[in-house]
């Protein structure tokens, strides 16, 4: 895959992403701090899972679509999926709250549950195989991860300032497009070898 296809790629990606950021950090505002609602830990363990499903449905079905090989699609699947989601809603936001001083702490779902993880895994490679999905709804993704990533900021940090929602924007937004469009597009079609450059995901 050329550099400019996959730049074009993140072009696209991009504006949705960040709607979907702004629409975000809004409603957690209202439900937080507003209505006095402590959510973020719970709803972290349930979208990562999701988010890994999603990953591993796409990520599946791409390599099994043009290289029917069972136990190489599902190790691809689920090593990609878990990886790149970890990356995405953990270690990402778990950076950037770092570097940024909110005091955020590093909890790896993969490690602290690792049963959930790798069956949510298994469940999303599995309906890659099966369906041969290879484009999932962008919003499906986005939303899932962009989720994700900002409720590990929530649960995870002490600081919670006007500038820590400004900053979530940008950390998540990094969090979200560049793992995503990775997972998406790049992971399974370097195990493809040369059949890359026949590979339209449609």
């Amino acid at each position: 895959m050329k550099t400019k296809e996959i730049l074009h790629e993140l072009k696209h990606h991009l504006p949705f992403t960040a709607f979907a950021i702004i629409s975000a950090i809004i409603l957690v505002i209202l439900f937080q701090y507003l209505f006095q609602k402590q959510f973020s830990k719970n709803l972290f363990e349930i979208f990562h899972p999701l988010h890994v499903v999603a990953s591993s449905i796409v990520t599946t079905g791409i390599f099994y679509k043009y290289k029917p090989k069972l136990i190489s699609a599902l190790l691809i699947g689920i090593t990609g999926s878990v990886i790149l989601g970890s990356l995405s809603d953990i270690i990402l936001p778990w950076l950037g709250g770092s570097l940024l001083g909110f005091g955020t702490s590093f909890h790896l779902l993969l490690i602290e549950k690792p049963i959930l993880i790798l069956f949510s895994a298994l469940l999303g490679s599995s309906i890659g195989i099966s369906t041969k999905i290879t484009k999932m709804p962008h919003f499906i993704h986005v939303f899932l991860s962009v989720f994700a990533s900002l409720f590990y900021l929530l649960a995870f940090s002490q600081i919670f300032n006007v500038f820590y929602f400004v900053a979530s924007f940008f950390i998540v937004l990094i969090a979200v497009i560049i793992p995503c469009c990775i997972s998406d597009i790049l992971f399974p079609f370097f195990f493809l070898g040369e059949k890359i450059k026949k590979c339209k995901c449609k």
